[in-house]
């Protein structure tokens, strides 16, 4: 394929060059059907085969143990944050979140809408630049669940290490940072991920739920925000996006094939590294946003001395065929988003545009 821009995007996000050439070959003809897989019956055994084994490796690549349901849902990371709290938030209790930056906000901002909530901790006082310590997490005994983003996409901020919440449900938003590293599933009650940064394209939802979580949905619920629901349905309620499924189970078998998650963090430490050295290595030309034992690994935010300096950046980055390299408008400078299949290349040419514009503008 020639010509492919260096895809820095937020998300939507960039996708294996691979899967998207097998894509290309099985679009108009899906495993000798005579149809595409966005023409099929979601009640066929063809399409029932996909969900299930779409599901089975995420349990696989995630090591997800049994207890837990796999659901595929739609409406985003930005449903769950309205259905958490929908269905899990009983009277008398109240959700706990950990306040790290816009993502976690949201969450917040939308459970307050359903219940009481509290603030378990928050980094607001440091502009949202780093991560709290898990020891600056307070954990009520009487909250519902404790929930808490693990990425934060605009910030480019990171948790290293999750707090351990004993007998009060964990939940996180991996979103922007699901299977790019090990996570130990056990701690967590319910991970939720929208699909549009490292599973694959937008449309689809990943819900990782302990089956008591799953119970528990409230019956007076409207019926397709209960859990339980879907659960029991496997996730074919409703006509599912199914060729968003379908390119997520092929980033999978991608992402598999190529060594599993452990790979894949191995790989994104080197991808990162080369561009933090940058930074780090520029006598001050370049300034990392995040706090370092922070920094993450999916997003790298970083300023120059000037805006003007950071048009400029800008704007000869995309005529060096670079995309997506403007920092959110919310906090401004630049942003790189190394999700799992932006290559090494892509960040090596990265990390030398980097030097270059340096040598001629420092």
């Amino acid at each position: 394929m020639g010509n492919r821009a260096y895809n820095f995007n937020a998300g939507p996000a960039a996708l294996p060059l691979e899967v998207l050439e097998r894509a290309a070959r099985e679009l108009v003809e899906y495993q000798g059907i005579g149809m595409s897989v966005m023409e099929i019956s979601h009640r066929s055994k063809e399409y029932e085969a996909l969900n299930d084994e779409t599901q089975a490796l995420i349990r696989e690549l995630f090591g997800v143990p049994s207890g837990y349901k796999v659901l595929f849902l739609q409406g985003g990371a930005s449903t769950q944050f309205a259905m958490i709290p929908m269905n899990l938030l009983t009277p008398g209790k109240s959700g706990s979140y950990v306040l790290t930056g816009a993502w976690a906000e949201k969450a917040y901002k939308e459970a307050k809408l359903f219940g009481d909530v509290s603030v378990a901790a928050s980094t607001e006082a440091d502009k949202f630049m780093r991560m709290p310590a898990v020891s600056e997490i307070v954990v009520d005994p009487n909250t519902a669940y404790l929930h808490l983003t693990s990425n934060e996409t605009i910030e480019g901020t990171q948790f290293a290490e999750f707090p351990d919440t004993g007998s009060v449900p964990l939940i996180a938003d991996m979103s922007s940072d699901i299977l790019s590293r090990p996570v130990d599933v056990s701690k967590f009650s319910l991970i939720y991920a929208g699909a549009q940064k490292n599973l694959g394209p937008s449309g689809v939802t990943v819900v990782i739920v302990r089956d008591e979580l799953v119970e528990a949905s409230p019956k007076g619920l409207a019926t397709m925000l209960r859990y339980d629901i879907h659960a029991k349905n496997n996730s074919l309620y409703n006509t599912p996006p199914a060729y968003s499924v379908y390119m997520m189970n092929r980033v999978l078998q991608w992402l598999r094939d190529n060594g599993g998650v452990a790979a894949m963090e191995k790989r994104n430490i080197e991808k990162t590294d080369l561009i933090y050295n940058a930074i780090d290595n520029s006598g001050g030309f370049y300034r990392g946003a995040a706090q370092p034992g922070s920094r993450s690994r999916m997003n790298i935010t970083f300023r120059l001395a000037s805006e003007e300096l950071e048009k400029q950046f800008i704007k000869e980055s995309e005529q060096q065929g670079f995309v997506g390299l403007k920092g959110h408008r919310s906090v401004g400078g630049l942003r790189a988003s190394t999700y799992n299949a932006v290559p090494l290349e892509s960040c090596k040419a990265l990390a030398e545009f980097m030097s270059d514009f340096q040598r001629r503008n420092g």
